[in-house]
């Protein structure tokens, strides 16, 4: 086979008192892994909440998920915001974009070793971040100190701009889930230790994604101030054509 697509739905829905259950929001993605290894994410994202965010990003990845290129485009308010293009070299990071509150900018941040992670906001995309964890220490928690957003906004609508950050990904273990799209073994992790790092600290964040070598996005949730959920609804794997 030439390549493996995996094609999936997440809905985004609200844990707030005043609006449990009701959706804000959804993500249309496809994971292709490709004969070489490369896993290329694409996802569409909306956030319904005023202001609305629908923001596009295609992005290339090592096996290990570390970032090989990435492409973002952010509307906010249904209205153009941004876009750019970054790529991941040896020796240095570089970005072309254009926003409206910057005009045209260039950027290119000299790194030491190679990037870990992009993280450029799609919800699918904080289940491939998870691969970061080395499985065999059991569960734990390690900081990861070189890793690159592409908005220090917590809704992703701000830049596109390389932002350098770390935090640290805390392995609670394996569990059996039910959600909309079934009953998986999944691998529960809880993103932490992001004060410092960003202009505001993110709220407590738990991810689950499959207990397999795909690490699709299963589901998730944010508590503090944003009381949000993410599921997984429906999820197809296609197979590639014939060598």
């Amino acid at each position: 086979m030439k390549h493996r697509t995996i094609r999936g739905t997440i809905q985004y829905t609200s844990k707030k008192p005043e609006r449990f259950g009701k959706e804000r929001g959804r993500e249309y993605f496809s994971l292709t892994r490709q004969l070489d290894g490369v896993m290329l994410l694409h996802a569409h994202c909306e956030i319904d909440d005023e202001p609305n965010v629908v923001r596009d990003v295609v992005l290339a990845m090592q096996p290990d998920a570390s970032p090989i290129d990435c492409s973002v485009r952010i509307s906010v308010g249904d209205r153009y915001e941004g876009s750019g293009w970054m790529r991941f070299a040896q020796g240095y990071v570089e970005c072309e974009s254009h926003n409206q509150r910057d005009g045209r900018i260039s950027q290119r941040v000299e790194i030491t070793e190679p990037v870990k992670w992009l993280q450029a906001h799609p919800i699918v995309g904080d289940a491939q971040l998870l691969r970061l964890y080395d499985l065999s220490a059991g569960p734990g928690k390690v900081f990861f100190p070189n890793l690159f957003l592409t908005s220090p906004d917590h809704r992703g609508a701000t830049g596109p701009l390389l932002f350098k950050t770390g935090f640290g990904l805390r392995y609670v273990g394996e569990e059996q889930i039910s959600i909309a799209a079934g009953s998986f073994n999944a691998r529960h992790f809880q993103l932490v230790d992001t004060a410092g790092n960003l202009p505001e600290e993110h709220p407590p964040y738990d991810v689950w994604c499959t207990a397999d070598d795909d690490y699709l996005f299963l589901k998730a949730g944010v508590a503090g101030y944003m009381q949000t959920h993410y599921e997984l609804t429906h999820y197809e794997i296609i197979a590639g054509g014939l060598a």
